[in-house]
């Protein structure tokens, strides 16, 4: 039995994350979520959901993280948590709010399910900038777990800011078409 966790990026997003790049405006970060989630989707490499962790002044990708569920058998390897976790070995700490280091900022192709909202709590991230809204990942029948109806006050009473609906359409539009396609849907003993 193996005592060992991880977690293999698909090829072509490993190559993304070789090239330096940055991403000014919240619409240019999204563009990118947004990014991963189609090619994630085209590549047959996971779900339809990708995320970012920039540098909230500068827009420098720290780390990216696509939706690796089935690839890696999985449940926790939503593309949020993916790119939280690669943003921590880039820091080299589990603390991404340390003193002394430049805010960090999640985007997320598709508001984040309550896992990974408790992550980004844990995680130091000081903001989450949204694409499309949860309702559009549950529209193609994916369960976003029990959120808080209140989740944004909850977070931003943590001192994390939230903007949503960046791109929300283009966003949705990922998730439409991966639903079209017969994408599966897995949720939790369904």
């Amino acid at each position: 039995m193996s005592r060992r966790i991880e977690i293999d990026l698909p090829g072509w997003l490993d190559d993304a994350l070789d090239t330096p790049r940055a991403a000014a405006t919240a619409e240019d970060r999204m563009r990118l979520a947004v990014w991963i989630a189609e090619r994630n989707v085209a590549e047959g490499t996971g779900g339809p959901f990708g995320a970012v962790v920039v540098e909230a002044a500068t827009g420098q990708v720290v780390s990216a993280g696509a939706n690796l569920v089935l690839p890696s058998a999985n449940c926790t390897a939503h593309a949020e948590m993916v790119a939280i976790e690669l943003a921590e070995r880039v820091r080299g700490s589990y603390d991404l709010g340390m003193a002394g280091l430049p805010a960090l900022e999640l985007v997320t192709s598709v508001e984040p399910c309550a896992m990974c909202i408790g992550a980004l709590v844990w995680s130091g991230v000081t903001s989450l900038v949204c694409g499309a809204g949860s309702g559009a990942a549950a529209d193609i029948g994916f369960d976003e777990g029990p959120r808080a109806r209140d989740w944004v006050n909850q977070l931003e009473c943590r001192g994390i800011s939230v903007r949503r609906d960046v791109l929300a359409d283009e966003a949705a539009r990922v998730l439409q078409r991966y639903a079209a396609g017969g994408g599966p849907i897995y949720n939790p003993g369904r």
